[in-house]
């Protein structure tokens, strides 16, 4: 197991891409706290890894309060002993055009994207410190050739990035490692817009050199679990992206 022994916090790990972080990470050995806003979609997950043997914790969380963030960071240290591995995960997203979005999503998305991935980064970076590992989550959206549409969610992904790129920089020599990831995964919003929008979803997915989707636990948890892991111990400030090849990020 890559992550025996080890501690996770995994935000927004009810569903799609952040359960499936969660569930890999606990395949590996971490024992997870498992966050979200809806106590039941947690402990579905929580369910699933003790199913295989895994330790977890269900933790309500709202990313967009930092009483909340501190309350789920102590829980977790109280419950577990530790923390060596956090995942910013959970974001509400602004789409649509530039005059459609409104300073009420735009501020949503600002507060539960980049702010709380401030705030929780600077929380658990003293329990972090020697041997510790962030993850982040962007999106490719901010290198699509047509950015219609797109503009506001970019931006909110595109600021995660730079924060990540800053830890990695600034904790590095404490031991911290912190990287962002772009992932294309079937979460159940993306199985939503596929559904109702076929013409669409077969266009992007001819846009994918794979061909594909990613599946949230086996494209995305896996990665991630071995992004946590020793041997990816000389990677750092990275951008990568889980997407089958779509986006060129050079």
């Amino acid at each position: 197991m890559l992550l025996k022994d080890r501690i996770a916090l995994v935000t927004g790990a009810g569903q799609g891409v952040g359960q499936g972080i969660a569930l890999a990470l606990a395949a590996e050995g971490a024992r997870v706290a498992v966050t979200g806003r809806t106590l039941e979609k947690l402990e579905a997950t929580c369910a699933r890894i003790r199913e295989r043997g895994g330790d977890a914790l269900p933790l309500v969380c709202d990313v967009k309060s930092a009483e909340s963030l501190a309350a789920t960071v102590d829980a977790t240290v109280g419950h577990f002993g530790g923390l060596n591995i956090l995942v910013n995960n959970a974001q509400e997203v602004p789409l649509g055009t530039l005059l459609e979005v409104d300073d009420e999503a735009f501020t949503r998305g600002w507060e539960s994207g980049p702010l709380a991935t401030h705030r929780l980064m600077k929380l658990c970076y003293p329990h972090l410190k020697g041997n510790g590992v962030i993850v982040n989550l962007a999106s490719s959206a901010g290198k699509r050739w047509d950015m219609s549409g797109y503009g506001a969610y970019a931006a909110t992904k595109e600021a995660i990035r730079s924060l990540t790129r800053a830890a990695a920089c600034e904790w590095g020599p404490e031991g911290i490692r912190t990287n962002v990831i772009l992932p294309h995964a079937m979460s159940p919003g993306l199985a939503w817009w596929t559904e109702n929008n076929p013409e669409e979803a077969e266009a992007f997915i001819a846009s994918i050199p794979q061909r594909r989707i990613g599946d949230c636990e086996r494209d995305i948890g896996r990665q991630v679990a071995a992004l946590c892991s020793d041997y990816s111990a000389y990677v750092n400030g990275q951008s990568i992206g889980l997407d089958g090849g779509q986006a060129y990020l050079g």
